[in-house]
């Protein structure tokens, strides 16, 4: 497989598929293919689509199988942003609800739980998330541009609710209380923080889709009774 992305920040990831070769994408993810390409859905087993459930994903996905020959696929994005490519043979990752775009066929996708409730309540991933193994490339939305940042082992990051994307699953998840009330009632921050620590690779956004809605709120018009 060999795959491009084009177009940000309305990306699109555009695969050339061999003869028989697969991917895996969310149930309308599709954005256009050649003719050979055959389409099949699929749960993936009760466990699997339970996890896809409470991650906020649909419960099925579509696998499209290049027939005959050579093939090409696209996949749309659902948000402005980029799409981030990673080979998941490396290392695992984990990613927040609803960043699954497309994958290879030897890509395994199941949920994650955080090891500590506290960071799944309060950190601005909830308490569950997606984690991505297996064999071959996986492609994740991102909300807003990328940044990437390396921590080593012990190196910690502060990250304000909801801007993690994505992070290798070496990496660990803590909150941190805001100190100061002045700080909490008038910061504007809210009242925790997400600490990722290392060793591991994680991917920061800068436009995540709860933050626009928020900003874009007070500009929409509000309906109003006869």
């Amino acid at each position: 497989m060999q795959y491009e992305i084009q177009g940000a920040p309305f990306s699109v990831l555009i695969c050339k598929l061999g003869a028989e070769e697969a991917m895996k994408c969310q149930k309308g993810g599709m954005a256009w293919m050649s003719s050979n390409m055959k389409m099949q859905t699929s749960g993936g087993g009760l466990g699997k689509m339970f996890g896809k459930l409470v991650t906020g994903e649909s419960m099925f996905y579509n696998t499209y199988v290049s027939e005959g020959g050579n093939g090409e696929i696209a996949f749309g994005m659902s948000f402005p942003g980029n799409i981030i490519s990673v080979d998941v043979s490396q290392k695992p990752i984990v990613a927040q609800k609803r960043a699954f775009m497309a994958c290879e066929n030897g890509v395994d996708m199941s949920i994650f739980f955080q090891k500590k409730v506290g960071s799944g309540i309060f950190g601005g991933e909830g308490f569950i998330m997606q984690k991505f193994s297996g064999h071959g490339m996986a492609f994740l939305e991102i909300d807003g541009s990328t940044v990437e940042r390396e921590l080593a082992a012990g190196e910690s990051i502060t990250v304000d609710s909801g801007y993690i994307a994505a992070m290798e699953d070496t990496c660990s998840i803590d909150i941190q209380m805001v100190s100061g009330i002045g700080n909490v009632v008038f910061g504007g921050e809210g009242l925790f923080n997400t600490v990722v620590t290392g060793p591991g690779k994680v991917w920061l956004q800068t436009m995540p889709v709860p933050t626009l809605a928020n900003a874009l709120l007070p500009y929409l018009p509000t309906k109003t009774g006869n």
